[in-house]
């Protein structure tokens, strides 16, 4: 954490408030995100083989996903609504963990970050797996929701840890 860091949505009396970014110039931006869940090889298997009765699992997360991050100003109260340019998600199956790992990459040019859209779209499409395939594994876990890289804005560039 920088030394000068504070929290920027709360105000000098202590009071939660949305970050005024009027006076700041639009550039480009982006984030990327990511999330696993993780659950039975045989629960694995049955969406490898499009065999969940709900249809077509990495599909319908990814839509989900986008959708997420299109709505997140409408779900994480002071997040300011933005107009997204590009949101990908990458879902991919990882037969060592039992999981799928997702990915989501979204751009925006403005005066606020996405850091937030990213990490929405992660959620939304973990979630919505877990969903789709609860009905043959309740134990699967959403774990690993992160940011992985941040570009752009006054803030600077950041890059998590591998």
């Amino acid at each position: 954490m920088r030394a000068e860091a504070k929290l920027s949505h709360i105000d000098e009396s202590g009071t939660a408030s949305m970050v005024d970014v009027g006076g700041k110039p639009s550039n480009a931006r982006s984030a990327r995100a990511g999330a696993r869940v993780i659950m039975q090889p045989e629960t694995l298997a049955l969406i490898q083989q499009g065999n969940i009765k709900k249809g077509d699992v990495l599909s319908v997360a990814r839509i989900a996903g986008i959708m997420g991050a299109k709505r997140t100003a409408e779900l994480i109260p002071l997040c300011h609504p933005l107009p997204l340019e590009r949101i990908a998600l990458e879902l991919t199956f990882n037969e060592a963990q039992s999981a799928i790992d997702i990915e989501a990459t979204v751009k925006t040019s403005g005066k606020t970050g996405v850091e937030m859209e990213a990490l929405t779209a992660v959620a939304v499409a973990a979630l919505t797996i877990y969903d789709m395939a609860k009905a043959v594994d309740r134990a699967m876990r959403i774990s690993d929701i992160r940011l992985l890289e941040k570009r752009g804005g006054t803030s600077g560039d950041y890059f998590a840890e591998a």
